[in-house]
């Protein structure tokens, strides 16, 4: 299996734009196969005669070259002649002033393509998103998706024919889907065929994180704190965030609790989502949910990584990963995705907002006989009139109705779907 080389969909993004003038910037957590891409376009662009050039600077040959712009210039001049080329440059969060550092790359108007990688702190320490408006193109790469581990694990055998795959192998789906909500899409963890092996590489992983990116990057000092809040937040996922109690339980200011949340989402390690509400008094407003990139590194922070046995870990595990599943699916739509509960605590796990459209999705970790309709889905229904509702489980596609409204029963593997 691990001769079998993981292929991205986001090549395909990378490929269709290399012609584009801007930065090809692609941003993500460790370890989630930036490099590994960066390798593959030059792999290709070398195959087809374009000269190309890659730098790293966790490498001190490379870094050198980075003192300045002309230093760079004269090093790229060298190997690339006055161009056109290509130059890929990894791990540009070692450079102090980033984002002013490729900006005026970008502004000599030079002939050549920039494709340039760097760990989520880059932005947070080198401002990189305010340097250089309207001069790169953003490329996030997060660990595999579904799909991309799906394919892998099946040696792309069933690539263009999934919903067979999935319609004809259901006890193999089942294992796929448990080995995913269990392990992650970290590559170098998905590529380790033993246990054992999955958790050495995410606790690399992991403490590469917390050294490189919080502590060496960011500065962050009470790293026990910080490693805490990740397995506190991890217990957390799908349920609300209290920023006092855990503040309060972690002994840190309330201020410094939520500097250090904003860092895990800049760093591409969780995304907090925001109440759905129309009524302050009736319904929660201002506290959020959490959910993170990866479910083996959520599992791995809490200590449960290939061992989930409790019911509730596996069902908000599959809650998190049908939110990695909606945001994938949404993407560039300019749709928002939260969550909505009342002060009486009804509450439904995923509102889609939409084109003017709210749409309630309810999540079920579990086998379903037949459709029995949320309760949540009837209030909700009353006060919002949603075009339809969704609930996302294991086995079961059937359609009911609630008053005028149709609720969809569906797999998980339905959100795999190309269609809306």
């Amino acid at each position: 299996m691990a001769s079998i080389m993981i292929k991205r969909t986001i090549l395909d993004d990378l490929r269709r734009d290399l012609k584009r003038e801007e930065i090809a910037f692609l941003v993500g957590p460790r370890q989630a196969g930036k490099t590994t891409i960066m390798k593959i376009i030059q792999g290709e662009l070398d195959a087809a005669r374009e000269r190309t050039l890659f730098f790293s600077l966790d490498f001190d040959q490379d870094r050198e070259h980075f003192t300045s712009q002309q230093s760079l210039l004269k090093k790229i001049e060298l190997e690339l002649g006055k161009g056109p080329g290509f130059v890929f440059i990894d791990e540009i969060q070692r450079r102090e002033d980033a984002g002013l550092f490729l900006k005026g790359l970008q502004d000599m108007g030079l002939p050549y393509k920039f494709i340039v990688s760097g760990s989520g702190s880059v932005d947070l320490r080198a401002r990189v998103k305010e340097s250089m408006v309207g001069r790169k193109r953003i490329y996030e790469v997060y660990p595999l998706s579904l799909r991309e581990f799906v394919n892998h694990r099946t040696e792309y055998r069933y690539e263009d024919r999934l919903p067979d795959f999935f319609a004809v192998e259901s006890a193999r789906c089942d294992e796929l889907l448990t080995e995913y909500l269990n392990y992650g899409g970290y590559p170098r963890v998905v590529l380790e065929s033993e246990a054992r092996e999955k958790l050495r590489v995410m606790d690399e992983i992991y403490q590469s994180y917390i050294i490189r990116d919080i502590v060496y990057l960011l500065k962050v000092e009470k790293i026990e704190a910080y490693g805490q809040l990740m397995k506190t937040l991890a217990d957390q996922v799908g349920r609300l965030i209290n920023y006092s109690e855990i503040s309060a339980t972690l002994g840190i200011a309330l201020a410094t609790l939520k500097n250090y949340c904003w860092y895990a989402e800049e760093t591409y390690i969780l995304k907090r989502i925001t109440p759905f509400f129309r009524n302050v008094r009736s319904e929660i407003s201002k506290a959020p949910m959490v959910y993170f990139s990866d479910p083996g590194f959520r599992n791995y922070a809490l200590g449960i990584m290939g061992g989930i046995q409790r019911p509730d870990d596996m069902g908000f595990t599959f809650q998190n990963l049908v939110y990695l599943l909606l945001r994938e699916k949404l993407r560039w739509t300019g749709a928002g995705i939260h969550f909505w509960r009342t002060t009486a605590k009804t509450e439904i796990d995923f509102i889609v907002e939409t084109g003017g459209k709210v749409i309630p999705i309810e999540i079920k970790y579990k086998e379903m006989p037949r459709p029995v309709v949320p309760r949540a889905f009837d209030s909700f229904i009353e006060k919002y009139h949603p075009p339809y509702c969704q609930v996302i489980n294991k086995n079961l596609r059937a359609t009911v109705r609630v008053r005028d409204t149709e609720v969809q029963f569906l797999t998980v593997w339905d959100l795999l779907s190309p269609t809306p």
